[in-house]
């Protein structure tokens, strides 16, 4: 072994041990509180207002006097740091980070329209993901700040306006799939527990953020149940385009229509808020089949063109619950449960099924109010028409020199703890742990165990 290559590896055994030690001493907490975490008395009278939500302050009150006039800034910073400790072809340690700028208009404040808002927001996104370098062989990042291009992006550049005293709501405009449509938070660092499911599970056509369409969305809020929505999103893929990714350009190529409903169901049992929803999409695009030719046998066999048909579609159903408030640290603290299930059709889907589900609690230490712990497990299914391309493949060329058998694809199962600690309001520091059981569905692929680190920051 060379010099540098042993220094190589001092340096990624250091880092996996602080990794480790990252986590290990997040989730045991501290002995002491914060100062962000105090509640002070406020002249005696009760205790002071909550702390300032960003790290780069009230601009000496300037920006709550903006955020009470109608605009409000955002300006953010995600990073995700990875290691894998087994699983991949090599060890490896990868940075992929995301920056975040949006501007929220509130018309009604501003005195131009009651019921109007508008919203533009940049992302750009940089560095290199585990998945990837160290050849995981995953379905699902495990870095999932990672993805659609290394570059500057308009994520957000819509009008929404309420109607009827807010039961009907309207917006229009460049609009991510997930920020209306099988939303979930995006807390973990592995893909499978992130953000909308559809954009996971058939990202060649439903793409989450930061990637957004040309849509409207027609919202109905139902008192004392919830909302029925519908969209319209225009299937294209030049959204992928990154030359001019930053510019609210019309994009040609347009292969049809993508059309998602949900129906939300938010009951509220005692102080137990939940939310429940179903929902479901046909994009009317041309589409390929995954492994039928366009005469009806196996193209794997053929070789000729895979078939083309119009219409591909799915379902998903996302439930959230709190539990229990078992918490004596804070009156926010609660224990959640997560479900979320999305299926595709198989004629047209890769990976046509995903599964996951998991518990957040809040508060869980006494001296750490707002901090929370987390746990998920989850699958990501291959197309059983996939493998069964793949076992014809196997049998087709086992006869023939030099011939080498491919994977037979199945499921990839995940699993990720994680701990969030909360020093300041508007940082959080989210050491976590993942295990991914047969990446890429397939037990030719060593089982991976990643220590990761999650940094968010809100300025």
């Amino acid at each position: 072994m060379s010099a540098s290559s042993g220094n190589r590896t001092k340096h990624r055994t250091a880092l996996y041990l602080w990794l480790g030690l990252a986590v290990m001493s997040a989730c045991a907490g501290s002995g002491a509180a914060d100062a962000a975490d105090l509640t002070i008395p406020s002249g005696g009278s009760g205790p002071a207002p909550a702390p300032v939500p960003w790290l780069l302050g009230d601009w000496n009150g300037a920006r709550t006097r903006l955020v009470n006039a109608g605009i409000d800034f955002q300006f953010g910073y995600t990073s995700e740091v990875a290691g894998n400790a087994t699983g991949g072809q090599r060890q490896q340690v990868a940075y992929t980070d995301q920056w975040v700028v949006g501007t929220t208009f509130d018309l009604t404040k501003l005195g131009v329209l009651p019921g109007g808002t508008v919203q533009v927001t940049y992302t750009d996104r940089n560095g290199s993901n585990l998945s990837d370098d160290a050849r995981l062989g995953t379905l699902q990042q495990v870095q999932e700040v990672f993805g659609r291009g290394r570059t500057l992006r308009l994520t957000d550049f819509w009008y929404d306006q309420k109607f009827v005293g807010g039961a009907v709501d309207w917006k229009i405009g460049r609009i991510p799939f997930g920020e209306d449509f099988a939303s979930f938070a995006c807390d973990f660092q592995n893909l499978t527990f992130c953000g909308a499911q559809p954009g996971n599970l058939v990202g060649n056509y439903i793409y989450n953020w930061p990637i957004s369409y040309w849509a409207t969305r027609l919202k109905f809020n139902l008192p004392g149940f919830g909302y029925f929505q519908f969209g319209v999103f225009d299937s294209n893929p030049g959204y992928l385009d990154v030359a001019q990714s930053a510019l609210p350009v019309i994009y040609p190529g347009s292969t049809g229509l993508l059309i998602p409903v949900e129906l939300g169901w938010l009951p509220k049992f005692g102080d137990l808020q939940g939310s429940y929803k179903f929902g479901g999409w046909y994009d009317t695009s041309m589409a390929p089949n995954v492994a039928t030719d366009i005469n009806g046998n196996p193209a794997v066999l053929s070789g000729l063109p895979l078939a083309q048909s119009r219409g591909r579609y799915g379902g998903y159903v996302s439930f959230v619950q709190q539990v229990m408030r078992p918490s004596q640290a804070s009156a926010a603290g609660a224990l959640s449960l997560f479900l979320n299930a999305t299926m595709a059709d198989r004629r047209t889907a890769t990976t046509d099924y995903q599964v996951a589900g998991g518990l957040t609690y809040t508060g869980p230490l006494r001296w750490r109010p707002q901090d929370d712990i987390a746990f998920a497990v989850g699958t990501t299914h291959v197309n059983s028409s996939v493998a069964w391309s793949e076992e014809l493949q196997n049998l087709a060329g086992q006869n023939l020199v030099g011939f080498s058998p491919v994977a037979v694809q199945g499921n990839e199962y995940s699993m990720e703890l994680y701990y969030t600690y909360r020093p300041l309001a508007g940082l959080q520091v989210r050491p976590n742990i993942q295990y991914i059981i047969d990446p890429g569905g397939t037990s030719a692929n060593p089982n991976a165990l990643v220590f990761g680190l999650k940094t968010v920051a809100n300025f």
